[in-house]
């Protein structure tokens, strides 16, 4: 017997980066100007304002290595937020020498610099995989690079700059 997923779910999220344009185009096809593109032997930076009705502007560094995505959100004033950095666990991969791809892979972890780290939307990973929009070994490769995050943050004092320093990859936001 099947059971329909109860989470609704959307294929993957791609997002492309054009270091040579100088341009993010989202996963729903929207060309955004980047302000900073930085590169580094283990990853890429991007800073860029942002349009958002939360937050004027995005940090994230792509971490190919380890299958993340760090991100930080300068929200717009009266916006709470929870986390201070927003990681996305996915594919990160450089398609040519100029640009670089995003595939995310659902679970996200919200850290809370020296406090907590919460891995979120396992709901919506697990409905991905009955649905057929990652195979099985895509869900476990995900899960597998999500417990790794959190356990370098949490033993690293619930720091993941701290836990990537340790791993060679110094991150420097705005």
């Amino acid at each position: 017997m099947t059971h329909a997923s109860t989470v609704h779910v959307h294929p993957p999220k791609i997002e492309l980066f054009d270091v040579a344009a100088k341009t993010n185009t989202d996963p729903k096809g929207f060309v955004r100007p980047v302000e900073v593109y930085r590169e580094e032997p283990w990853g890429l930076y991007m800073g860029r304002h942002s349009d958002h009705a939360s937050f004027h502007y995005l940090e994230s560094w792509l971490l190919p290595s380890l299958s993340l995505r760090a991100s930080k959100l300068w929200y717009n004033p009266g916006i709470e937020q929870w986390q201070d950095v927003y990681v996305d666990v996915g594919v990160f991969t450089r398609d040519s020498p100029t640009l670089w791809r995003s595939v995310d892979h659902y679970l996200d972890l919200l850290v809370r610099t020296g406090r907590d780290v919460r891995l979120v939307d396992i709901d919506e990973l697990l409905a991905a995989q009955t649905d057929g929009l990652l195979d099985a070994e895509q869900a476990q490769a995900a899960i597998e690079h999500a417990v790794a995050a959190v356990d370098g943050i949490a033993a690293h004092g619930y720091s993941l700059e701290a836990w990537l320093a340790t791993l060679g990859m110094t991150l420097t936001w705005r």
